[in-house]
């Protein structure tokens, strides 16, 4: 039996909600605040070229309202300042665009992405999961949290995700019990994680994607402090946490990389980083990327935290993506912060040579949420996204080009 899309007036939603503006929501309904172990591992069954593709996003907040309209909702019950119910979040959404008729298929939220994921067939599928799955009612002391149903992942599977990074500022949204069931949950779904564990050493070590040829790929997470992470979230030997990267020095990383790379590895370093706006990049930022590159070894910086794409840069051969952007999320209709386009979003298809780790092709879809679903963008909008990144790759030694059919491609050098 579907359950009934929520809509509320804009007078009954502000009575039920108790601010003034939808505005007031703003970038706090959005989240934050401005190798001895043995890897978890997973296997493609199909077959490839000698060059690995990867799939990339930013962050995939499937809790929330987003839960709520999926086949097994939490309790929609809330504990931050502004709304009190996950439905809200649904009834924002609805207002913008329409009616969402609930429950909807698992594959529903990813949308047209799924052809272009059949289209480009990548080798490896990485996301940061931003969200908690769990049942737990113990919720942290912070304005926000973010939760989904465990029931509920086939959402990912449906999208065959690979690889879950969990180094972010929500995983531990409902303390380290909801924590370790989000770890078991998706580990008995068969997805890799990579970032967060029951402890520093499962924590710490790389997500392992085997491909067919005996290629892999290796994935490193870490989530930094400047994106919200409290510093008592970190793992330690005896209680589950995250990876923290201002905890960890680059030759310990290079350590690591250096413990269980084998020849034809392509190693990512997937990094939770910086604030939610702005297209500005901290010199930490580079500095921290850069050295992971010359001194660890690592082929592709995977950044991700800010709610919009940011400027790319390849530094000797190899890409950081500073920023990557929102990909699913429930922030549809919350006002504020338009300048930067939020509801758009990318997918990046990095194309590396395993044998040098060097890129060779990087392909952007661009995309936009409607209605909890992503749906390719205008070619306006496209325009837009080539022209921002363009912009804001320009200090970094990047220019994008934008291909027939409304795709985005990297050049540089």
């Amino acid at each position: 039996m579907s359950r009934p899309a929520v809509r509320l007036d804009r007078r009954s939603f502000l009575k039920a909600s108790g601010i003034a503006a939808l505005g007031a929501l703003g970038s706090a309904a959005c989240g934050r605040a401005d190798p001895d172990s043995a890897p978890a591992i997973r296997e493609r069954a199909d077959g490839g070229s000698d060059l690995v593709t990867l799939f990339l996003c930013g962050d995939v907040m499937t809790g929330r309202g987003l839960d709520q309209v999926l086949p097994h909702a939490s309790d929609p019950t809330l504990h931050e300042p502004y709304l009190q119910s996950a439905l809200q979040y649904v009834a924002l959404a609805e207002r913008a665009n329409g009616p969402i008729e609930a429950p909807v298929a698992f594959s529903y939220p990813w949308g047209d992405a799924l052809d272009e994921l059949e289209r480009v067939a990548p080798d490896a599928r990485i996301i940061n999961l931003e969200t908690s799955v769990t049942r737990s009612d113990q919720a942290e002391d912070k304005g926000i949290h973010y939760r989904m149903h465990p029931a509920n992942v086939p959402v990912l599977t449906a999208a065959k995700v690979d690889c879950c990074v969990l180094a972010n500022n929500h995983v531990l949204d409902w303390g380290r019990a909801g924590l370790i069931e989000t770890l078991t949950s998706l580990q008995e779904a068969g997805l890799a994680t990579a970032g967060a564990g029951r402890d520093r050493r499962e924590a710490d070590a790389p997500a392992i994607v085997e491909l067919t040829g005996g290629s892999r790929v290796l994935v490193f997470a870490f989530g930094s402090q400047s994106s919200g992470i409290p510093s008592h979230w970190a793992a330690s030997d005896e209680a589950p946490g995250v990876s923290i990267l201002e905890d960890t020095s680059v030759a310990a990383i290079a350590a690591r990389v250096r413990a269980v790379r084998r020849p034809g590895d392509v190693v990512v370093a997937s990094i939770h980083w910086g604030g939610n706006w702005g297209y500005g990049i901290p010199p930490a930022q580079r500095r921290w990327a850069h050295a992971l590159i010359e001194e660890a070894g690592v082929d592709v910086i995977h950044g991700h935290s800010s709610h919009h794409p940011k400027g790319i840069e390849v530094h000797a051969g190899k890409p950081i993506l500073y920023g990557c952007g929102d990909f699913l999320n429930d922030y549809e209709g919350i006002g504020g912060r338009e300048e930067y386009r939020g509801g758009l979003a990318l997918m990046y298809f990095v194309t590396v040579d395993p044998s040098s780790g060097s890129l060779v092709r990087l392909e952007m879809r661009p995309l936009e949420i409607r209605r909890f679903r992503l749906q390719r963008a205008s070619q306006d909008d496209a325009r837009w996204l080539r022209e921002t990144l363009d912009r804001e790759g320009a200090a970094l030694g990047t220019r994008v080009e934008l291909e027939p059919g409304g795709r985005l491609v990297l050049s540089w050098g």
